[in-house]
């Protein structure tokens, strides 16, 4: 399909792209990658009045060394975060399923900052994030705010963004030890079916999920029952409490749950557990 008629701005500077949102409001929409905005706006699901590419913004692509932390610029393709040495050093299961998203021409265009900001529950670097604990750094005309990206994430395609806010930054803790990743697709460039991440950070172990309800969710009770010393298959037999799972042509609502506590197990098992 062809998308509505639309304005296209292209900007130079982080604080421009603010000034355009600032004057259009939720008639504009930013472009970065474009590989999750434009197939809505083909099927009129999104129907913006102007469209501002901030895909050039150079200053926005960066993955730095900040100690404890690693700090990945949102505009930073995922294809520069699988192959950074930083990623790879300090956040390895950050680089590698940045790696696993899509195919090559999805990976060298779509953005981190794109993936979060899109809202989508079936993505896998918002889970991923979730379970480092992650933060996200939001710049508006009030300056920048740090949100948490648990409660980033508020409902499905639903952001903690103002129309006249940007994601410009992810912060995520350095890891500690081994991790787990595990998805199920039809095929390896698919949405994942469900997906588990298991990580450990300085805070302790993180648990994700992905397409598991209308936000990434973290398994919270998978973590409680490691933590009081419960085996990889015992935690992961929680995997899929309280969680919200749609029912569609690739599962019901209780395979979604049966294959959550076998990818959890899997990825509990990974990361040492």
């Amino acid at each position: 399909m062809i998308p509505a008629p639309f304005d296209y701005v292209r900007v130079k500077s982080a604080d421009e792209a603010l000034a355009k949102l600032a004057e259009h409001g939720d008639a504009a929409k930013l472009l970065a990658g474009g590989h999750s905005l434009l197939p809505l706006m083909k099927l009129r699901l999104a129907t913006p009045d102007v469209l501002i590419d901030v895909g050039r913004l150079s200053e926005l692509s960066y993955v730095r060394d900040e100690g404890d932390e690693v700090a990945v610029g949102a505009l930073t393709r995922h294809h520069d975060v699988a192959t950074s040495p930083v990623a790879a050093a300090g956040v390895p299961v950050l680089a590698h399923v940045a790696g696993q998203i899509g195919d090559p021409q999805v990976r060298h265009r779509g953005t981190i900052g794109g993936s979060l900001a899109h809202g989508d529950p079936a993505s896998d670097l918002p889970a991923v994030v979730v379970a480092l604990g992650g933060t996200l750094v939001v710049q508006g005309p009030r300056g920048r705010r740090e949100v948490a990206a648990t409660d980033f994430h508020r409902g499905f395609f639903e952001v903690a963004l103002a129309p006249d806010e940007m994601l410009v930054e992810v912060r995520v803790p350095r890891t500690v030890g081994p991790w787990g990743f595990h998805k199920l697709t039809k095929r390896a460039q698919d949405w994942a079916i469900v997906g588990a991440v298991a990580v450990t950070t300085a805070d302790g172990l993180g648990v994700g999920l992905i397409n598991m309800g209308p936000v990434p969710v973290r398994a919270r009770a998978v973590e409680v029952a490691v933590a009081a010393g419960a085996s990889a298959a015992d935690a992961a037999a929680s995997a899929a409490e309280g969680t919200e799972p749609s029912a569609d042509n690739n599962g019901s609502v209780a395979y979604r749950q049966h294959v959550a506590r076998v990818l959890v197990r899997r990825a509990l098992e990974d990361a040492g557990v």
